[in-house]
């Protein structure tokens, strides 16, 4: 049997870490797949479980030189502690100072602002045999792994002017006459920036990277629980279900619950998207993470932790960040051959050099500049910074991605496939008129009765608002027996003391409806009944239009992506609510099987399409999409099959999931570009000798630190 398991991996440097990962892992055959996520420091892994465990895919990543530690989804994600500055970068920056006030004045002609050699000596002994150390461990777990990272690079470029220096220094005929060449300074500061780099670039991918921590400070540390008929103060950790909690105004909510009593408003959005308060009272519910704006509440606990929907969502957007998107392949492919290829590069440099210069030294420090340079870190983080940044942003606007891939599918979307009821309509539809066979022997209010019965076992929101009328008229219902479903179709059952009764479309239930005068019959949804497939009656169902479609529709077809309505219900009702909304393409009667065969006609005419729904009769299509919405609390298969989830039950909050891919797609090309073009102009520079390895490692370091910053300027991007 497959089992996923995730891992969270310590001691990557670069993308080269990642995808040694990968390559190792993958070759197992008890592995289906495993993708390795650099930004996230996450890897995600298939594998037969019947063949291996969870403890063994931990011990072979541990084997490549790496520290695995398997994430499980009954806790939360941790907080992430705070990145301080530790006293390794602080004793580098010390060191790097008076190096530092030494080349700012050979800049400006005052050599004599450098320390003397044997101080440069001593200093950069203290940098290179000590606080270089992670640098040489991390560039041998690498080597030893069988595939070369960053730190091989920086290692290789540093030791060799260390070494060099350490020649010109002590052992060179011009050591003794005080004129040796020495560069201890370029070692020093390139170890130093690099290690700064590393150090911004952990703490933006922990940190400002990632909204974990954002949702983590919803749930309060501290909650009042009633005890023995007493009110105590305690952490959250001592909840349990079934507790009785109390949450004031500018409190948040610390549990899934039933309000007991009080009342007040609530704010959802971190879960919704939706910025208007909701009511709460008595019988209602309250959400983790809520936070009351009005009134006071107390509830009963019912989901705690990781089992709330805040928590459910904080593990599937933790799953989801670390997922890897398809467009990620191109930094993966660059990686597995991006570090061998600049070693050659800069062997190749240091002989052309010395044959054209006549001068090793000068050779050297190209080809140094040419290691230190090289940056496949800026590949490695285009694709995931900007996945993890655009999912929390899809996750503020109240749409859940299962993964990366499905975030990216949706930024090429050119068609939408939208089901009627519930989701262009306000899914709440009510009784509007109401037909009975001449001399069928049974009135409006059996009618009503009858078909009640039977849809009590239909989850649909037609049976819903039948059976509201018919509790309205004040009528008892009839229980009903061995119930089945005809999907698209209806619905049948025994009804005591009236027969088999099928209630769903007119041909189901072998009716034929006369010419109306009244046009609701034209537009409105039909539920026909029978008795023992005997015609007996009819209802028209209207649905109002949801407040923000409109502006929904509008918004696609701004963005030039068409919109089709495809619904079971009859043609005359679809097309009456396309003309209100202005769409082109509408088909009514269609059943599932319909549905996800013209999905599929569109896709062959070369369509990326998009399907939103929320039933049972929705999943063929949600499944045939390239991309699916679901509508949060429908239909579990069609949340199960969709590639997101949508929490309000709102066109917009689709547009908004669009458009915020497409805004994540763009950013991940952008960054892209920048580390191709980074490397593209920056090898050949320090390859002519136009950057020395200072220059070059402080690059190195900003190269990294600017995809990160490109990345987070996706939470300031507005989606109209």
């Amino acid at each position: 049997m497959q089992q996923k398991v995730r891992f969270q991996i310590e001691g990557m440097t670069c993308q080269a870490c990642a995808s040694r990962i990968e390559k190792v892992l993958n070759k197992k055959d008890f592995v289906e797949s495993a993708g390795v996520n650099f930004a996230s420091e996450e890897a995600q892994v298939v594998f037969d479980d019947s063949q291996t465990s969870a403890a063994d895919i931990a011990k072979i990543i541990e084997k490549t030189g790496y520290g695995a530690k398997e994430k499980t989804e009954d806790a939360l994600p941790q907080p992430e502690t705070e990145h301080h500055i530790g006293w390794r970068l602080w004793l580098l920056f010390a060191i790097n100072v008076p190096f530092l006030i030494g080349m700012t004045g050979m800049m400006i002609g005052r050599h004599d602002w450098m320390i003397p050699p044997v101080w440069q000596f001593a200093l950069a002994s203290v940098v290179q045999l000590w606080l270089a150390v992670p640098f040489y461990k991390s560039a041998w777990a690498s080597i030893k792994g069988g595939l070369a990272n960053m730190d091989v690079l920086v290692t290789i470029g540093t030791v060799s002017i260390y070494l060099y220096s350490v020649y010109m220094l002590f052992f060179s005929p011009h050591a003794a006459h005080g004129m040796a060449h020495v560069y201890f300074e370029a070692g020093v500061m390139v170890i130093g920036f690099v290690s700064l780099g590393k150090f911004l670039e952990h703490r933006t991918k922990k940190s400002s990277l990632n909204s974990l921590g954002l949702l983590l400070k919803l749930t309060p540390t501290q909650v009042n629980v009633q005890r023995d008929g007493e009110w105590w103060q305690l952490p959250i950790d001592q909840v349990q279900i079934g507790d009785l909690i109390r949450a004031n105004h500018g409190e948040r909510i610390a549990a899934d619950g039933i309000i007991e009593s009080g009342s007040g408003w609530a704010d959802e959005s971190h879960l919704t998207g939706e910025s208007n308060p909701e009511e709460k009272k008595a019988g209602g519910k309250v959400l983790a993470g809520a936070l009351m704006t009005e009134g006071s509440v107390v509830y009963r606990a019912t989901q705690l932790g990781s089992q709330t929907l805040l928590g459910d969502m904080m593990n599937a957007l933790s799953e989801a960040q670390g997922s890897k998107a398809p467009i990620a392949r191109v930094a993966d492919k660059a990686a597995a051959v991006f570090v061998p290829t600049v070693v050659g590069i800069a062997l190749l440099t240091f002989i052309v050099t010395w044959l054209i210069k006549g001068d090793w030294t000068v050779a050297l420090m190209h080809a140094v500049a040419v290691l230190v340079i090289a940056c496949p870190c800026a590949l490695g983080l285009a694709t995931p910074a900007a996945i993890m940044v655009g999912m929390g942003k899809a996750v503020k606007h109240g749409i859940w991605f299962k993964d990366a891939a499905a975030m990216e599918e949706a930024a090429h979307v050119d068609a939408v496939v939208l089901d009627k009821t519930g989701t262009l309509t306000e899914g709440k539809p009510q009784v509007a008129a109401v037909y009975c066979v001449p001399d069928s022997g049974f009135d409006e209010d059996a009618l009503y009765r009858i078909a009640a019965a039977v849809e009590q076992n239909a989850a649909h929101p037609l049976a819903r608002a039948i059976i509201s009328a018919a509790q309205a008229r004040g009528l008892d219902i009839p229980a009903a027996q061995d119930a089945q479903t005809v999907v698209g179709a209806g619905i049948t059952a025994e009804v005591e003391g009236v027969g088999l009764v099928k209630a769903g479309k007119a041909e189901f239930a072998e009716l034929t409806l006369p010419k109306f005068s009244d046009g609701v019959w034209d537009i409105a949804s039909i539920v026909a009944v029978s008795v023992d497939n005997k015609p007996i009656g009819a209802f028209a169902l209207a649905d109002a239009l949801k407040a923000d479609t409109a502006e929904a529709i509008g918004r696609l077809k701004k963005h030039g992506i068409d919109v089709y309505i495809m619904s079971g219900d009859n043609q005359g009702t679809v097309e009456y609510v396309a003309k209100q909304l202005g769409i082109a393409h509408a088909f009514g009667n269609m059943s599932p099987r319909d549905k996800a065969a013209e999905v599929q006609k569109l896709k062959a005419a070369g369509k990326t399409v998009a399907m939103v729904g929320d039933g049972i009769n929705d999943a063929p299509a949600l499944a045939a999409a390239n991309v699916s919405f679901a509508m949060k609390g429908g239909a579990d298969v069609a949340e199960h099959t969709a590639s997101a989830t949508l929490m309000q039950h709102s066109v917009n909050q689709l547009a908004d999931a669009l458009l915020v891919s497409q805004a994540t797609l763009k950013n991940i090309k952008q960054n892209l570009f920048f580390a191709f073009f980074y490397n593209i102009l920056g090898i050949p520079l320090a390859a002519l000798g136009f950057l020395n390895p200072v220059i070059a490692g402080a690059a190195m370091a900003a190269s990294s630190v600017s995809v990160l910053s490109n990345a987070l300027r996706l939470k300031r991007v507005k989606i109209e």
